[in-house]
């Protein structure tokens, strides 16, 4: 495995419908929710996605 792939515990402050809407993708799928939202940041690094702040 390389070193970027190692998985590391990182606590995290998520909104509760965040982690329910993860959840309920991650039923559907079969799959647990936390690899759900690694695969889906992931996804956006690997696109160079930016974030659109706005508060």
């Amino acid at each position: 495995m390389a070193a970027k792939d190692k998985p590391l515990n990182a606590a995290l402050r998520l909104s509760e419908d965040v982690i329910d809407w993860y959840k309920t993708m991650a039923d559907e799928e079969g799959a647990p929710y936390q690899s759900l939202i690694n695969l889906h940041l992931r996804d956006c690094v690997a696109k160079h996605r930016k974030i659109n702040i706005s508060w």
